[in-house]
């Protein structure tokens, strides 16, 4: 019998600190009582917890107790893998160690991904099916960079079943492409099911789904969350409970999980494919269809469509009746192949199918909940791509309406408001469910840790790389830091000139550039050596935890604003005009504000941590919405005098003073 109704949060919550090494916090205290009252009351709870907070724990331990009392287990979900992995390899065993003797036995975890986050051993054993529809095996794989990575990870998957292990894509290192990827995994259209499949008892996708259903807590991320909500098929166990961490990223991800796209290349192969199923005639047809509609694309150009055009409008007519026909076939086909080889095939065939026929459809209906546009990829060519306006609508009534949700982060409050927050998860206007917002702030001393200099005196930043004044700027800062800086840019092109200005000004520093190598490298680089500097792009403002010395000054080249023909966030500021709204300040600006707050936080990581932002764009102070993207900052000392941010660079850059013995 469960002893989890006789322990208080805050009994296990200081038993679980301790057993990490650590000490409670007055915020962590706090967040772990604010969510076990939204647990008992059903509110749902928004709660920002800086950096450096143990938010982690703050939220796992109510939610163990709720899971352990009632039977049913919590489900965790994430946006990035180093989280989940965190999580699943440090803060869930901890936790374990300091409850079971409290509950009188040991707490159970389990992580859930996708179907297709897995592989598959069919597919490993078996083969993938090729443009023909023929399933190659792995000795008939040709020798490339591509099948140098298969053959890897077919290696790695039978070594995951020899050992038991989960078959989690994101536990084969180093990782491999997705190309490469799809051809050790399906979908869970693709999937022939445990029953049916050979190899059904070992299935890694299988053995995840059984363990989850006997966990207190289920880890999993934003997009199998939202495709639980979504899709009306239960992919997660029973819940009544959800936590969101990283919850600023979750209506992004519900967008790409609820986006589609259609590429001429696909229905060609789709319709190859279908050759065996819908006879030739019907599959010439989709090909036909699928050329057409290549021909059109070429002459679009790269930009939102709000009204099909007559060209385009045929060509998606003729690939959704072709797709109809060839659907059609399958239907007349009879019944599944007795062979799982085969029926394999045919499913693999048949999805690529049906998602190309659901495109063209969803397309077609113009629907004014959707933004569709062209897309010029560097390769393949144009593709048409289509995401819902908003998801907050399906957020409210999928997720928030059928869950209690404790949407958690550091930067889940813009401009000093969780209002933003609220809107994009459906929790504002006539009879949105209750919500509460709690800030438990953070445990750093931003004012004493961190200094915010904006370049009052630079001209504002143009769209054609940084200005000679802007480069001027960053020499000089990186050259007091002596180097250590994380240098953040708006676009691959301006990091790359950058980066280039720099080396040749600044020899004697070592400069990084995303896309040299790996991001994982890079950050393992500049983490090492205190004398190296890291420029990038948008995958850099998220998630780099480099604490101490290596990091002692962040340069943000210009406010990071969406580009004004980006499709959705264009499209959204329309219709948030349409409506009465300002459109600029309820996206452009919430965006920004949430980039410049994720950018800024690569600095501080820890309570001994020192350094300076650097805002090379004179609009955070003179801007009319500047005071909006401040109050989104963490409350660093300001200054837009350089010399005092280049002179205490250079203190922090001298070496400690010799002890006396």
């Amino acid at each position: 019998m469960s002893r989890a109704k006789d322990v208080s949060v805050q009994e296990l919550l200081h038993a679980a600190v301790t057993s990490l090494g650590g000490s409670e916090r007055p915020g962590q205290v706090q967040m772990a009582e604010a969510v076990e009252k939204a647990i008992r009351t059903g509110e749902h709870l928004l709660v920002q917890a800086g950096t450096g907070t143990g938010k982690s724990l703050a939220y796992l331990v109510p939610s163990l107790l709720f899971a352990a009392d009632m039977d049913e287990p919590t489900v965790v979900a994430t946006a990035t893998l180093a989280l989940q992995a965190q999580l699943v390899d440090r803060d869930l065993p901890a936790l374990a160690d300091a409850a079971e003797p409290l509950l009188g036995r040991r707490p159970r975890w389990a992580t859930l991904k996708g179907r297709a986050n897995y592989a598959c051993l069919h597919r490993v054993r078996n083969g993938v099916p090729d443009d023909q529809g023929e399933l190659v095996a792995a000795d008939d794989l040709s020798v490339g960079a591509m099948g140098a990575e298969v053959i890897r990870a077919r290696d790695w998957a039978e070594e995951q079943a020899e050992r038991g292990g989960t078959g989690d894509r994101d536990r084969l290192e180093p990782g491999v492409s997705d190309r490469a990827w799809s051809q050790v995994s399906v979908s869970a259209r693709e999937c022939l099911g445990a029953q049916r499949c050979p190899y059904g008892t070992e299935c890694f996708a299988e053995r995840a789904r059984f363990r989850a259903g006997d966990a207190d807590i289920v880890v999993t991320n934003h997009a199998l969350l939202a495709i639980n909500a979504l899709e009306g098929v239960p992919v997660l166990p029973e819940h009544e409970v959800v936590v969101v961490d990283e919850g600023h990223e979750l209506a992004a991800r519900v967008t790409s999980v609820a986006a589609a796209d259609l590429w001429p290349g696909v229905v060609d192969r789709a319709a190859t494919r279908s050759r065996s199923y819908a006879g030739e005639g019907d599959a010439g047809e989709l090909r036909l269809a699928g050329e057409r509609l290549r021909q059109v694309l070429a002459d679009a150009p790269a930009a939102r469509i709000d009204e099909l055009p007559d060209a385009l409008l045929e060509a998606l007519v003729g690939v959704r009746d072709a797709a109809r026909a060839v659907q059609s076939g399958f239907a007349a086909s009879g019944d599944r192949e007795k062979e799982p080889d085969a029926e394999a095939a045919r499913r693999a065939a048949k999805t690529m199918v049906d998602e190309i026929f659901e495109t063209a459809e969803r397309i077609l209906a113009e629907s004014e909940h959707d933004v569709v546009w062209v897309e010029d990829r560097d390769r393949g060519g144009k593709i048409l791509r289509i995401a819902p306006l908003t998801v907050a609508g399906l957020l409210r009534d999928k997720l928030f309406g059928e869950t209690t949700v404790i949407a958690t982060s550091a930067t889940l409050e813009l401009g000093g408001s969780f209002e933003a927050a609220a809107g994009a998860f459906g929790l504002t206007g006539e009879k949105a469910p209750a919500w509460r917002g709690l800030d438990v702030g953070s445990p750093f001393d931003y004012a004493k840790q961190a200094i915010l200099y904006v370049a009052r005196d630079l001209p504002t930043p143009g769209r054609d790389g940084l200005r000679p004044q802007a480069v001027d700027a960053l020499v000089e800062l990186i050259s007091a830091a002596g180097g250590r800086t994380l240098a953040l840019f708006s676009s691959r092109r301006g990091a790359e000139e950058a980066a280039e200005a720099v080396r040749q000004r600044l020899p004697e520093l070592t400069i990084l550039c995303q896309g040299e190598d790996m991001v994982p490298t890079l950050v393992r680089k500049f983490s090492e050596d205190s004398a190296t500097s890291l420029f990038g792009t948008l995958s850099l403002w998220q998630g780099v935890d480099v604490p101490g010395d290596s990091c002692r000054l962040v340069i943000i080249d210009r406010l990071p604003f969406p580009r004004p023909d980006e499709p959705l966030s264009s499209a959204r500021q329309r219709w948030v005009e349409k409506n009465g709204g300002n459109g600029f300040m309820t996206v452009a600006a919430n965006h920004a504000a949430l980039l410049l707050a994720q950018g800024a936080g690569r600095l501080i990581r820890r309570s001994t941590d020192r350094g300076v932002v650097a805002v090379l764009d004179p609009r955070l102070v003179t801007a009319r919405y500047s005071n909006y993207l401040r109050a989104s900052l963490p409350p660093m000392w300001f200054t837009s005098d350089r010399a005092v941010v280049t002179g205490a660079l250079r203190r922090l850059n001298e070496p400690a003073p010799a002890q006396p013995d």
